[in-house]
């Protein structure tokens, strides 16, 4: 089994990109690679062909790899939906709630179910590719640890630090995760990367080395800033924070920051069309007056993001900009507050009860026990569509008689009369080009057509091309084979 596995000095350092890389370094060598996560937690998931959900970056990971995203990739999955509560996804499938009280008890019991999933993946492969969460440094959370050194003890898997030089402090990052680390967790890590660097590699020769003697550890590569990265899915909604695009004249598109959003990744394509500037608006701040469309986005807790949504004040910009005649689209939650109203019979986010939606649409949404988790395809605007469902509700009402789209499983979403309302349930639509140039042309925007899943796969063997470069890589193979 031979494996590698990759943590950092702390959250953000770029070790989902980083295995994404590898990965697709990996497989051009012609090696049969997977990826691994023993634990994540994001509210930005992916369904795979096995009808089961897992985080958005091991199905990046899998497409670097060149293969289908499967349950084993990432066998529990923590989607937060309130500041001390999340849902548990363990091998795709939902196991309940946990509280930030009872959870390190209850992922002790999980560690058995992650490496099930992690000996059969590996006995399909040449090489696993892991990917830690957070950071071993962290020793408060060591006890009952799955994600990190508790796995890599457990599976006997090799392990690389990643530090991360933009943000400064990067030798005492990596030299001080050593010095809290206790013996036989410092002993799994074999090395080191150091990552996001900018500039000329000669200057930090000397830090380089002082990592080196310090930690004890060897160095396995100084890795550039990977540019063609930002083309990629994003998972983390920090980089929300990070890459609000300017308006420069073009056609703006705006969509609310909510406090739980969800796959906020169905609007990366639009990133590359050359017409079009995507505004993230970040609480505090009104809805643009002059946006021209305005995307609700899927969302963990859609009652509890409908209220946050009404504290900001963006319920009155959004009327406003609808009597002005612009064009709203709601996506998977997003669609469900467009409605007249929401009802939670069941206690599924919080108190049982219902909540009035913004009324754009005629529908009501009654969110349910089962979670609908399927790829998806069909017909939307006479062009042809592949996504993914991914919700728990059921929508009904006289405006889903004009649905969005025609899917192989039946009629999905609602188009408001005056045609300028549109509600989905379907994940992933923008990355279909001819759909996403239909709803462009519905609001007067021409689309580039540019393909985005060539885009994103270009980037990942640009990104494999600069490890190659920076990163010994035969190193990591031969490494990564003591695990065997």
């Amino acid at each position: 089994m031979a494996a590698l596995m990759l943590q950092g000095t702390g959250s953000d350092v770029g070790k989902s990109v980083l295995v994404a890389g590898l990965c697709r370094a990996l497989s051009n060598r012609g090696l049969r690679v997977r990826p691994f996560k023993p634990q994540n937690m994001s509210n930005n998931a992916a369904v795979t062909e096995d009808g089961g959900e897992i985080g958005r970056a091991q199905a990046l990971q899998a497409l670097a790899c060149r293969v289908a995203p499967h349950t084993d990739m990432n066998p529990v999955l923590l989607k937060p939906q309130a500041d001390r509560s999340s849902q548990l996804v363990v091998h795709g499938k939902v196991r309940g709630t946990l509280h930030a009280g009872n959870y390190r008890e209850a992922r002790k019991a999980l560690l058995g179910e992650v490496l099930t999933s992690y000996h059969r993946l590996a006995a399909d492969c040449d090489l696993v590719v892991v990917e830690g969460a957070g950071s071993p440094a962290e020793i408060n959370l060591r006890d009952g640890d799955i994600a990190n050194m508790g796995f890599a003890r457990a599976a006997q898997v090799p392990v690389l630090l990643v530090g991360d030089i933009d943000r400064g402090g990067v030798i005492a990052a990596v030299v001080g995760t050593r010095a809290v680390l206790d013996a036989d967790d410092a002993a799994m890590i074999r090395g080191f990367l150091i990552n996001k660097f900018r500039g000329d590699p000669a200057l930090f020769a000397d830090g380089y080395a002082q990592i080196e003697q310090r930690s004890q550890w060897r160095g396995y590569g100084l890795i550039p800033w990977l540019h063609d990265a930002a083309r990629l899915p994003s998972e983390d909604a920090v980089v929300l924070e990070r890459h609000s695009q300017s308006k420069n004249g073009r056609v703006l598109i705006a969509c609310p920051m909510l406090p739980r959003i969800a796959n906020f990744d169905d609007l990366d394509p639009l990133k590359l069309e050359p017409g079009v500037t995507l505004a993230m608006i970040p609480p505090g701040r009104p809805l643009p007056g002059d946006a021209t469309l305005v995307i609700l986005p899927g969302s963990k807790a859609t009652i509890s993001d409908l209220a946050a949504l009404r504290q900001q004040g963006w319920d009155i910009d959004l009327l406003a900009h609808h009597r002005r005649g612009g064009a709203v689209l709601g996506i998977c939650g997003g669609y469900q507050m467009l409605g007249r109203t929401i009802a939670d019979p069941h206690g599924i986010e919080g108190p049982t009860g219902s909540a009035a939606g913004l009324g754009l649409l005629d529908v009501e949404t009654e969110l349910t026990l089962e979670k609908a988790l399927r790829p998806a395809r069909g017909i939307a605007f006479g062009a042809d569509i592949q996504g993914y469902e991914m919700h728990m509700g059921v929508t009904s009402g006289p405006d889903t008689a004009t649905p969005f789209a025609a899917l192989d499983t039946g009629a999905d979403g609602a188009i408001a009369r005056d045609g300028r309302v549109l509600g989905t349930y379907l994940h992933g639509l923008f990355a279909s080009t001819p759909l996403r140039r239909a709803l462009l042309a519905r609001i007067g925007i021409p689309s580039s057509g540019v393909d985005y899943a060539a885009s994103v796969d270009t980037a990942l063997d640009a990104i494999a091309a600069v490890l190659e470069t920076h990163v010994d890589i035969p190193a990591l193979i031969a490494l990564a084979r003591e695990a065997a």
